[in-house]
């Protein structure tokens, strides 16, 4: 599989819409603002097979200090390959150094994250106020 990584937002709407349609993400039901929001990201990363985006992650951060990755995700097709790593380990190429890095995960992005690296946050508890039904 020819799989190419890549730090462009040089990045079609269309696919973005497609692929998170695919993985059933509801900001897929706010085109435009998850466009928006991904092309301001601090970094965003990009799976692609051929001209065929298959997989996207994006942090956000203060450039020193802290960083919080939103959205890691693969097509369903291409799942369990190994994109998300790639992905993960692109980022942590940028952010390995900084003092915290976050993330909220659920269902089975749990053990993915544990896979790379991630831990629970002692007694923490994640909050929030969301407008959605899921990611």
């Amino acid at each position: 599989m020819g799989i190419k990584i890549s730090d462009t937002k040089d990045i079609k709407i269309e696919d973005i819409i497609a692929l998170y349609k695919a993985n059933q993400w509801s900001a897929a039901k706010k085109p435009q603002w998850l466009y928006k929001g991904l092309l301001n990201s601090h970094t965003l990363i990009s799976a692609w097979d051929k001209e065929r985006l298959v997989g996207i992650g994006n942090a956000i951060s203060d450039g020193f200090l802290v960083v919080y990755y939103p959205h890691l995700l693969v097509h369903p097709d291409y799942q369990g390959k190994g994109i998300g790593q790639l992905i993960a380990g692109e980022m942590q190429k940028i952010y390995s150094d900084f003092h915290m890095q976050m993330l909220t995960a659920d269902g089975n992005a749990i053990d993915f994250y544990k896979k790379n690296g991630f831990e629970i946050a002692g007694d923490t508890i994640p909050m929030w106020i969301y407008n959605g039904d899921e990611h």
